[in-house]
């Protein structure tokens, strides 16, 4: 492909005309984008857009894409006044829930860099002057707010203008009322993109159409799974006390509010105030029922994005608007509509390339929030080919299949429309729909009282009722500290009891939820060596411990391959994004030279998985198979073919707990089967089931790392921890020269294990850690350590502090003293393990 390939973009707003303007920056100028609607005012999302940019998220990338969209926007400007009106942004908390809920928002900004801090209640009043200081109608008042000075009004419409008047002077083509009827495509790539004017040639379709974005999949066979549904904003009438207030008609001096515990948020328009409410039903669009506005009808009022308005919907939310602004007693609702937003299963946009098209892209349900810096991390794909931001949460391919269906998109983007603004705990479940994915064990798992949550639509049990009478047996220093309310939650002290069984016994885990991969054929060796860090081609019997990097050296994922015979391997995986990924390499490298055909299947939901685990382990498994198990049976990180009671197991001395055991893998027919049946030979050793909750823990006192949590792309091998996983003098690996360049170049940053000085204080995630008393670094995983006795974190944070320094956690806006520790922190000489 040229330095310049020809690139189609389809959609002209503020994702589209942003990508535009990212890719003419880097020197691509064969660029076409391509407008349903008149380029003056397409008519889509961005049109009606209130603009309110409120950049801290739980997700460091969301944040990181919302300060370039800041960023940006303040520097884009036309006779000296920019497309950004930095007024910064309040959050206010009018129950003691909001305001704890702000001090960990508060914690998110300060770990990925966004300054804000907590104000009182008078000082929101400051802020803004026309909130009420008195009891609000249901008795509560004003505690507090979270403020962010930088945050503030995008001017989307007009950065849409401005982007399209620099991207054309940079030579990029727009075409305006053009809609697209058709991709073309050749020999698995896209070659065109069909409109009523004729193909317009491209090497690259990126789709940027909001939410029309699930149609334009449809048209290459793409499951888009994003849910067009309406939101209401309206303007009052003149507000009194705003006459003068502000210059402009539509310009804004006070900050962006919002006003969570009703659903509510606002901004100034001039004397005007605008709503927008969450409060009401979510409004799903029937795509097929969407207004036609013709160019030359096309205004501010009058768009296929501005659905006609539903006063009874918001009726509600304006006595509301009334009771927290009382000066809008006095005013009306002047104008009001349903807008379009795209809203998709798990909240987040969807980017990357369609893993059965080359060459069709897709950068959908991106709001203005985020709109420059996803266009950015989109350039940065195209051009460098992967972005320098992590966007593990935004892949295109994350969701499993089921996950992309209408019917699940449906009910979880209403779902998350609902809970926009509600106080989410990080282990929070899913309440619909749930039993999606069982795995062949469920039905015992339900007898023993599992607690189950959910992840990628599986049900995974974290405790089990059926071990809360071992607490009364738990020794003294097996005894856990009481948590707090939040730390608590979704949490059971039997998880202690588990992990005690575990360490001095044997249990049972369910570990179906790891997705499973076969590669064969006489090209699997040859495509897991070159994507790979670990060296592969060991004799049949092999397990290896590897990563998946980008071409810069960063870890796309971590994985781990068992050679089952020459040309038969299976993986352990993370996500459907290592799938994809591997089975596009797969089909590229088969069509290259098809004597090295390769064939990626999925076998995840076919085979299921017990990890049996603990110093009892060989006890139990001696009573079903006549295999030898010893060590010199099957080594660590060794793997054979047995058999148990009868069934063919596929066993694996790994053990992700620390104790040793086996990964025992068979089909799903026969899984409930194997349950029982070691069940029942352990019950004299006292075996149980054992959840997530105590799994997790145990990981962590083990050191091993969790992918897209401990460390992502972002991050190299040897600034996580990770440097053993890379083969010794290998070399021509995808990320090779990169990482090799980067090893002799210092990290400014290292993952560290943290312990709680105090014994108790159990933090979850995502909270700054304070070195000297700056903020430098965030926790990533975090959990009670119940072997060790103590709680642990593991943390990002300057090579410079070693073992034995002491460092501070931010946790509800207090300060938590924590010390560098060495690790592992349990069973260091892996004695157990390798037992």
């Amino acid at each position: 492909m040229s330095a310049s390939p020809r690139v189609v973009i389809i959609g002209a707003g503020i994702v589209g005309t942003n990508l535009a303007d990212e890719l003419a920056s880097r020197g691509w100028t064969n660029i076409t984008v391509v407008e349903q609607g008149p380029l003056e005012l397409a008519g889509g999302s961005t049109s009606h857009a209130p603009g309110l940019v409120f950049q801290t998220n739980p997700s460091k990338t969301m944040t990181e894409f919302a300060t370039y969209t800041v960023d940006k926007l303040l520097s884009l400007t036309a006779d000296g006044v920019s497309c950004f009106n930095q007024v910064g942004g309040l959050e206010l908390a009018t129950t003691e829930a909001r305001l704890e809920d702000l001090k960990r928002k508060l914690g998110y900004a300060t770990s990925w860099g966004v300054d804000g801090r907590l104000v009182d209640a008078d000082e929101c009043e400051k802020l803004w002057p026309l909130l009420n200081n008195g009891p609000l109608a249901d008795g509560r008042g004003i505690l507090g707010g979270l403020f962010v000075p930088s945050d503030g009004l995008a001017s989307a419409a007009r950065a849409v203008q401005l982007l399209i008047g620099k991207a054309r002077a940079a030579g990029v083509t727009f075409r305006g009322s053009t809609p697209v009827t058709g991709i073309e495509q050749a020999g698995g790539k896209v070659t065109g993109v069909q409109t009523p004017d004729g193909v317009i040639p491209a090497d690259i379709v990126v789709s940027c159409a909001g939410f029309w974005g699930r149609e334009l999949g449809k048209m290459v066979g793409l499951q888009v799974p994003l849910l067009p549904l309406a939101h209401q904003y309206v303007k009052t009438t003149p507000v009194k006390a705003l006459r003068g207030a502000n210059e402009l008609p539509n310009g804004a001096s006070k900050p962006i509010l919002r006003y969570q515990d009703r659903d509510l948020y606002f901004r100034e328009h001039g004397d005007r105030i605008g709503v927008g409410s969450y409060a009401h039903k979510p409004m799903p669009v029937d795509m097929a029922r969407l207004p036609r506005v013709g160019a030359d009808e096309m205004s501010d009022h009058n768009m296929p994005s501005r659905l006609d308005f539903t006063l009874e919907d918001f009726a509600p939310a304006w006595e509301d608007c009334q009771d927290l602004l009382p000066a809008l007693h006095t005013a009306q609702i002047h104008d009001g509509f349903n807008g379009i937003f795209s809203f998709t299963p798990d909240g987040g946009p969807l980017m990357g390339e369609a893993p059965d098209l080359d060459g069709f892209f897709v950068a959908e349900a991106v709001w203005v929030t985020h709109s420059a810096g996803v266009a950015k991390a989109m350039a940065e794909l195209l051009v460098e080919g992967q972005s320098r931001t992590d966007l593990h949460g935004c892949e295109l391919t994350r969701f499993e299949k089921v996950q992309t269906s209408d019917a699940y998109v449906s009910e979880t983007s209403q779902q998350n429309f609902v809970e926009i603004y509600d106080v989410l705990h990080p282990l929070q479940p899913r309440e619909s729909p749930r039993d999606v994915r069982v795995s062949p064990f469920n039905v015992r798992q339900k007898e023993l009282g599992a607690f189950f949550l959910e992840s990628a639509a599986w049900e995974r049990p974290h405790w089990f009722e059926a071990n809360r009478g071992l607490l009364e047996h738990l020794p003294a220093e097996w005894q856990v500290p009481e948590r707090d309310e939040w730390a608590g939650m979704f949490y059971s002290p039997i998880s202690a009891a588990e992990a005690w069984k575990t360490r001095t016994a044997v249990a049972l885990y369910d570990m179906t939820l790891l997705k499973r991969l076969s590669i064969t054929g006489p090209g699997a060796l040859d495509l897991l060596q070159r994507l790979s860090t670990g060296n592969i081609a060991k004799k049949p019997g092999a397990v290896t411990y590897c990563l998946l990097l980008a071409d810069d050296g960063g870890i796309r994922s971590d994985v781990t391959v068992a050679r089952l015979g020459e040309q038969d391997f299976q993986l352990g995986v993370n996500s459907n994004v290592d799938f994809d990924y591997l089975r596009v390499e797969a089909r590229q490298q088969s069509a290259a030279d098809p004597a090295r055909w390769v064939h990626v299947t999925d076998i995840t939901g076919s085979t299921c998985c017990i990890g049996l685990w603990g110093p009892l382990a060989r006890e139990v498994i001696g009573k079903v198979s006549t295999d030898d198990l010893s060590n010199d049976g099957l080594r660590y990180f060794r793997t054979k073919e047995i058999n148990v009671g009868g069934i063919p197991v596929t066993a694996m001395r790994l053990s992700y707990v620390g104790e040793l055991g086996w990964e025992l893998y068979t089909t799903a027919e026969y899984g409930l089967k194997l349950w029982d049946l070691l069940f029942e030979a352990g019950r004299e050793h006292g075996i149980i089931a054992a959840g997530r909750g105590a799994f997790n823990s145990m990981r962590l006192e083990k050191g091993y790392r969790l992918w897209g949590t401990d460390m992502t792309t972002e991050h190299h091998p040897y600034q996580s921890g990770l440097g053993f996983s890379v083969a010794k003098d290998k070399t021509g690996f995808v990320g090779a020269e990169a990482l090799a360049a980067r090893k002799e170049q210092p990290a400014a940053k290292t993952l560290r294990c943290l312990t709680v000085d105090d014994g108790t204080s159990v933090v979850l995630g995502k909270e700054p850690v304070y070195v000297n008393g700056e903020a430098a670094g965030y926790v990533t995983s975090a959990a009670y350590g119940f072997s060790i006795g103590r709680p642990i974190a593991y943390a990002w944070l300057p090579t410079a502090v070693g073992v034995g320094d002491a460092v501070e956690i931010e946790y509800f806006g207090r300060r938590v003293a924590a010390t560098v520790t060495a690790e592992p922190l349990f069973d260091p000489g892996m004695e157990r393990l390798r037992g």
